[in-house]
C-alpha cells in the first residue's frame, strides 16, 4: 500500500472520530488572541500522537515539524479563533467561519502521516495559527520564525453552498484586499431651528456616503467602498450634532485595485471636508492583502483533490470578494508558493451567519486532500 493509500485509509477509518473532534473545538469557540482552550486541545492530541509541539510566549499558536531529509519546508495552516457575535439573543464566541473545522482537517493530516510513519523527503509543518478574524494573527506567527525555510504553503477554507457543491473542491481561493478605515467628523452645534448658524456632521457623512459613489478605478477590477458604520447626535432631537464617527469598508479584487481605491477615498474624504467646511480626521484601521494565484501550489492541489474526489470533482478557483489573513504570508514573502483549498460542504446560509451549519463529513475529505497534498510536496512529485 503506497503512502497515499495509507494515509486516505487512515482517515476514512476515523470519519466518526473526526466529525467527534470537530464538535469539541466547535464546543470551545473562543475569540482572537484567546484560543487557550483551543490550542490546549490541539496540542494535548498532537503530543498522544508522538508528535513534538512548539508553543509562543505571546500567543496561543502552535507548529509541529515532522523532520525532513531536506531543509525545505513544506507547510499547512490552519486558523483557530472563533467570531463573537449575538446567536440566539446571546452575545457569545462562536465558530460561524470554520476555523473549528479547518483546525480539525489539519490536525488529522497531521495525525494520518504521523501513524502511517511516513518519512518525507522535505520536512512537513502544521501551523495553527491564532488571531485571524482579528487579522494580526499571520502577522504574528511571521514574526516567530513559523515561516523559517517555507517554500510551499497550503491553507484551507470552507465554502458556502452557492460557491460550491457538496463533494467538490477548488484547488484556490482567490480572495480579494480588504480596508478598513476609522474616522471622525468635527462640526459646529447650533439649535435646530437655525441650522444656518452650525455645521451638521449627519449632513457631511450623506455627502461623504454619496461621494464615494462616484469612485470608479482604473485597475478594472471589481471593487465597492461604503460607510458601515455612523455614529452621531445626542439625546434631543433640536440640537445641530457637532461630532460623528464612522467606519469604511473597501474591498477591491486585486492589490493594485485597493491601492487606487485607498488613493481616491483619501481624495474623497479631503474634498468633502473642504467642501462642508468640518474637518475630517481619519486613519487606515486594518487591511489584508488580494490572493496571488502561485500555479505550482494550486496545480498540486488540484491533483490532490482529483486523487481523492475524482477528476470531475475538482472545481475551478473560488473568486470571492471575501478577506483573508492567509494571503499575508505570500504577500510579505514573495518566493512563497501558497494556495488554499475551497472545500464544498453543503455550507448555509453563509459564513459568518450565526446558524451556519454544514455537512461535517464533508471533513474527511478535506483531510486527505490537504494530506495528499502535503505528501506530494514533501516528496518532491505529482501525487
Amino acid at each position: 500500500m503506497s503512502s497515499v493509500q495509507a494515509v486516505c485509509h487512515y482517515l476514512k477509518e476515523r470519519r466518526d472520530e473526526i466529525i467527534a473532534t470537530y464538535h469539541d473545538l466547535h464546543a470551545l469557540a473562543e475569540p482572537s488572541w484567546q484560543e487557550e482552550k483551543t490550542s490546549r486541545y490541539l496540542a494535548d492530541r498532537l503530543r498522544a500522537a508522538g508528535l513534538r509541539v512548539r508553543t509562543y510566549p505571546d500567543h496561543y499558536g502552535l507548529t509541529v515539524d515532522v523532520a525532513g531529509r531536506r531543509e525545505r519546508v513544506v507547510a499547512l495552516r490552519a486558523d483557530m479563533d472563533a467570531l463573537v457575535q449575538e446567536v440566539d439573543g446571546i452575545l457569545r464566541p462562536n465558530h460561524s467561519c470554520g476555523h473549528d473545522g479547518h483546525s480539525t482537517m489539519v490536525l488529522y493530516a497531521a495525525l494520518a502521516l504521523a501513524a502511517c510513519e511516513v518519512q518525507p523527503e522535505y520536512t512537513l509543518r502544521f501551523m495553527f495559527q491564532p488571531a485571524e478574524e482579528k487579522v494580526g494573527g499571520a502577522l504574528q506567527m511571521m514574526r516567530d520564525g513559523s515561516l523559517d525555510g517555507v517554500d510551499l504553503l497550503f491553507g484551507v477554507h470552507l465554502r458556502p453552498v452557492m460557491e460550491l457543491p457538496n463533494g467538490t473542491a477548488a484547488p484556490a481561493i482567490l480572495h480579494g484586499a480588504s480596508a478598513s478605515i476609522h474616522g471622525d467628523i468635527f462640526g459646529l452645534q447650533a439649535h435646530a431651528s437655525r441650522p444656518e448658524r452650525g455645521k451638521n456632521v449627519i449632513e457631511t457623512a450623506a455627502v461623504l456616503v454619496h461621494s464615494l459613489t462616484a469612485i470608479r478605478l482604473e485597475a478594472g477590477c471589481p471593487f465597492s467602498v461604503k460607510m458601515t458604520q455612523l455614529a452621531a447626535g445626542g439625546e434631543t432631537s433640536n440640537v445641530i450634532p457637532d461630532r460623528a464617527s464612522f467606519k469604511l469598508d473597501l474591498r477591491a479584487q486585486t492589490n493594485a485595485g485597493m491601492d487606487e481605491l485607498q488613493e481616491k477615498t483619501r481624495i474623497v474624504l479631503e474634498r468633502v471636508a473642504a467642501l462642508t467646511g468640518t474637518p475630517i480626521e481619519w486613519k487606515l484601521a486594518g487591511s489584508v492583502p488580494a490572493a496571488t494565484a502561485h500555479d505550482r501550489a494550486i496545480r498540486l492541489m488540484r491533483q490532490a483533490i482529483a486523487a481523492v474526489l475524482g477528476a470531475d470533482n475538482v472545481a475551478p478557483p473560488c473568486v470571492t470578494p471575501g478577506g483573508e489573513d492567509f494571503h499575508f504570508y505570500s504577500y510579505h514573502n514573495p518566493q512563497l508558493a501558497a494556495t488554499m483549498l475551497g472545500l464544498g460542504c453543503d455550507l448555509q446560509p453563509g459564513l459568518h451567519h450565526p446558524q451556519m451549519r454544514f455537512d461535517t463529513g464533508a471533513l474527511v475529505n478535506g483531510a486527505q486532500i490537504l494530506a495528499v497534498a502535503l505528501l506530494s510536496a514533501a516528496f518532491g512529485k505529482d501525487v
